[in-house]
């Protein structure tokens, strides 16, 4: 669908067509007649789709037709989303799109200081992008007011549940207008999420485009190996591709840490993301990666939603996620954008029950490899707990069938 057939104010267009976008995706094509409508939107849809310009632009529009004259810059829109990560993401939306617009947006989280912030919203700006706990410091400094917001945005609404912003999310919700415009985006619905829906949304209109698989553009491959001989499979996985821009996942902070500095004395560029990172850090990270000054880059699942880098050409679980939910999530960060990708993932025989829930999301079986020439045989003797020999004592063999 052409984006022409929304009939967008012009300066939006303009943006449009500056920002290269061509053809609305499915989730763009049924949410932004709805908002532009002002309904209440619940929408779910995969990664990757343009879910963020699906809201982004009819709450542009909306705002441009509607603009208020004279005085100060008031806060007629609020988007809350649960990381800093997905708040900078956002807000470099807004300005690629409303460049031809006089409208201004802010970002407010934690991690960094409060005055600039404190700066921009005394100013005035039209859009707000927070995170739930530092926008509530402000609220509370007085350094912001939400009476005049037409239009709240609760993005990732069960990835904030999961990160217990409930009570911060209702905090706020009490100091916008209950006449308003409400649009809630989830990548899954839980019962927790239908409930803070029926509180939020009135008669909103619902639109699922198919969550609960990933992009048919992502390739899976399941790496069976002991946990210690992780790190090295993982190096030479890495020297047997042409690096142009690898996400790895670990489960811990600490481990992320560690994979990182051994990619890195295998000379490759390489940069850890994590919740003990602080802001200018996490930041100087991901513009690296985004520039491709660093090839790999090392997270835990603090990136896994939210991270916008159509380049990057493999995701890599050194660890298996705890869910298939959280699979989809970690592997929608490749084939984005009908780009083909990869996804590797390390496994051992403890993770037998996990493969078995993401093969059954899947709706197939995924790819069981031995990498030809890595050494598992004198790992095997040097550490026989790891791989049990069977009776026939073809260690190799048998490899690939434990995680079947």
């Amino acid at each position: 669908m052409s984006f022409e057939s929304f009939k967008l104010d012009g300066r939006v267009g303009q943006g449009l067509q500056a920002a290269g976008y061509e053809k609305a995706t499915p989730i763009q094509a049924v949410a932004i007649p709805a908002i532009l409508a002002g309904r209440d939107v619940i929408g779910t849809a995969p990664t990757g789709t343009g879910k963020t310009a699906a809201f982004v632009l009819p709450i542009l529009h909306n705002l441009l037709a509607m603009k208020k004259q004279g005085g100060r810059r008031a806060t007629r829109a609020l988007i809350v989303t649960p990381t800093r990560e997905l708040a900078e993401q956002i807000h470099t939306v807004i300005n690629e799109l409303g460049k031809f617009t006089s409208l201004r947006s802010a970002t407010v989280y934690g991690g960094v200081g409060m005055q600039p912030q404190e700066k921009a919203l005394q100013q005035g700006v039209e859009v707000i992008v927070a995170c739930p706990g530092r926008l509530l410091d402000h609220l509370n400094r007085g350094n912001a007011r939400l009476d005049q917001v037409e239009v709240l945005v609760i993005d990732e609404a069960d990835r904030m549940l999961d990160m217990g912003f409930l009570p911060s999310i209702q905090q706020i919700m009490k100091q916008v207008p209950s006449q308003r415009q409400t649009l809630l985006f989830s990548a899954t619905f839980d019962a927790a999420v239908e409930q803070l829906a029926a509180k939020s949304l009135r008669s909103p209109q619902r639109f699922s485009m198919g969550t609960d698989a990933p992009s048919s553009t992502v390739a899976h491959t399941l790496y069976p190996v002991p946990q210690h001989l992780k790190p090295g499979l993982l190096q030479r996985l890495l020297d047997e591709m042409t690096v142009h821009s690898i996400l790895v996942f670990t489960r811990t902070k600490h481990r992320a840490d560690r994979v990182t500095e051994k990619i890195k004395r295998a000379g490759y560029a390489a940069s850890a993301l994590h919740s003990n990172k602080s802001q200018s850090q996490r930041k100087q990270s991901m513009d690296q990666f985004r520039t491709g000054k660093i090839k790999v880059l090392v997270a835990t699942d603090i990136a896994a939603r939210g991270l916008d880098v159509s380049s990057i050409s493999h995701v890599i679980n050194f660890d298996i996620p705890d869910s298939a939910t959280s699979y989809i999530h970690r592997i929608g960060r490749t084939g984005r954008a009908e780009r083909l990708g990869d996804a590797f993932t390390l496994v051992t025989r403890e993770d037998r029950d996990t493969i078995r829930e993401i093969e059954k999301t899947l709706g197939t079986p995924i790819e069981r490899k031995v990498l030809e020439g890595f050494d598992y045989r004198e790992a095997l003797e040097k550490n026989p707990v790891a791989f049990p020999q069977r009776q026939n004592h073809n260690r190799f063999r048998s490899l690939k069938t434990q995680y079947a």
